[in-house]
């Protein structure tokens, strides 16, 4: 199974910049929809495109093994 840290990262980055990140910015800096942000972050969702997750890297400015971690079931 894979799991996003998704709620993490935004943890860090709004520790970093002292001020509250919200899915919509998030989503606005992306284009990854709201929704789709909000199943990452909450775990109901892995499945999602690779394209969505670079963007999400390049938001964070991350690597890959920061956002996703490979879980055995």
């Amino acid at each position: 199974m894979l799991r996003i840290h998704l709620k993490r990262l935004i943890a860090d980055k709004e520790t970093a910049e002292s001020r509250r990140i919200s899915l919509s910015e998030i989503s606005e800096a992306t284009g990854i929809h709201v929704s789709t942000l909000s199943r990452l972050a909450n775990h109901r969702s892995t499945d999602t495109t690779t394209a969505n997750l670079e963007k999400l890297c390049c938001y964070f400015k991350c690597s890959i093994e920061q956002l996703v971690e490979y879980v055995e079931e």
